[in-house]
């Protein structure tokens, strides 16, 4: 594999985790991103094309021919980018816009669910804003709106009462908030429990499960404030029991792919089943068709060796060949974002103490909204950076994380202060 070339679309914390983490392979494979960022920048060579430009990626990439491009975000898969490179010829890890539905539509996701007999919440889909606002009064308990398609992490309402709920069918259904993405909603029986983050690899048919991770959702400690793209991740959960573990494998991830085999669709890549532990067993709330983020943060820096053998098993269909080690190590990731986040954010403002906090033992900081402005790191996104720290438990590396977090310094950051007290409660 010496002379290796791979192409990582994206930009943020996930992306800057696999750059770090395939850098590290033993074949030293020369990295390019797309389009990366001040993290990315020291260990790839940063491509001007945004995530987003699916024309100029396939152009880059039929001049260029990478052994393989490693795609990030959930946009450019729903939109196809996976069928155009393997079109011209491409290795690619991510799955086709056909199995991207997983993510890109709620409503296709539950249907496979349902089909396939994977536990998951009672659900009704509409389009008409008066008939979903008819469902919601007769329903005992309290309910979830998810707008159907990507909508930015935005299309979600975890409602309390029947008055949020109807406010957030008429935001997607009669103010068209989410534009196309909410077109259509679904209507969920709300799911009581701990949640809990577990992905697989997948090459159509094998499965080989990530460790877990938990991921912290809500701005504020306590988990409270408003959902955000997630505040921090730790792995491994220890919530997640073996018997619970064995039961994901089979009831979640073995017949999901089952089904989507019988339908004539082949998922390669990785599949993330965001759960709920409730009293009644693990149930998917969501399911994602890439890395998640932050849990990738927490996650690879515990994968002891080589990734791309597997990443590059996954596309050609062979992970059957591959057995993944992991260091017993827990790994915590604290998000520091930017004032104002998850609303309107500030950016461009200078970040200091960068090389003291990556200097610490067992930590590395990991770039999501950031860029280089005249030779220094600036702010560019709503979560900043990912904290990230190994330690012998999660006490050590927690107080590693927050420690190295405590020297860094930009205008208005604000990070959770109780990254991982749930699996210390235990």
């Amino acid at each position: 594999m010496a002379g290796m070339r791979i192409l990582i679309v994206g930009g943020g914390g996930r992306e800057h985790a696999l750059a770090w983490k395939i850098s590290r392979d033993s074949c030293r494979p020369e990295l390019f991103c797309a389009p990366g960022n001040a993290g990315t920048a020291r260990l790839a060579e940063n491509l001007m094309i945004p995530a987003s430009d699916l024309d100029s990626l396939v152009a880059w990439a039929r001049a260029a021919r990478p052994d393989l491009t490693v795609i990030g975000p959930e946009a450019p898969l729903c939109a196809g980018l996976a069928d155009r490179l393997q079109a011209v010829g491409l290795r690619v890890f991510g799955p086709g816009r056909s199995a991207a539905r997983l993510e890109g539509s709620k409503a296709f996701a539950k249907e496979i669910m349902e089909k396939a007999g994977v536990p998951t919440a009672r659900a009704a889909r509409f389009t008409d804003a008066n008939q979903a606002l008819s469902y919601i009064r007769s329903q005992p308990g309290r309910v979830v709106v998810k707008a159907d398609g990507l909508a930015a992490g935005k299309g979600v309402t975890v409602c309390d009462t029947p008055d949020e709920a109807e406010k957030a069918v008429e935001d997607a259904l009669v103010n068209r908030a989410f534009g196309e993405a909410g077109r259509e909603v679904l209507i969920e029986e709300r799911l009581e429990g701990e949640e809990v983050s577990v992905l697989a690899l997948v090459d159509g048919s094998h499965i080989e499960m990530l460790a877990s991770a938990q991921d912290h959702k809500r701005v504020g400690d306590g988990d409270t404030g408003p959902n955000t793209g997630g505040m921090g991740a730790y792995s491994p959960a220890p919530v997640l029991t073996p018997a619970q573990w064995q039961a994901v494998r089979r009831d979640v991830f073995e017949r999901t792919i089952g089904e989507l085999s019988r339908r004539g669709i082949t998922y390669r890549g990785v599949l993330y089943a965001g759960l709920m532990l409730t009293t009644g067993g693990p149930k998917v709330l969501e399911f994602n068709c890439r890395f998640g983020d932050p849990e990738t943060q927490a996650i690879l820096p515990r994968w002891r060796g080589d990734i791309l053998p597997a990443l590059m098993a996954c596309a050609d269909g062979r992970l059957d060949r591959i057995k993944l080690d992991w260091t017993p190590d827990a790994c915590v990731c604290v998000v520091m974002a930017a004032g104002g986040y998850p609303g309107p954010y500030d950016v461009d403002a200078p970040i200091s103490g960068l090389e003291q906090a990556s200097a610490r033992d067992g930590v590395v900081v990991f770039h999501a909204g950031t860029r280089v402005s005249g030779g220094e790191a600036v702010t560019a996104g709503g979560r900043v950076l990912g904290v990230t720290a190994l330690g012998a438990d999660l006490r050590a590396a927690r107080d590693r994380a927050y420690e190295a977090a405590g020297l860094i310094r930009f205008d208005r950051a604000h990070y959770r202060r109780d990254i991982g007290a749930r699996g210390l409660a235990r």
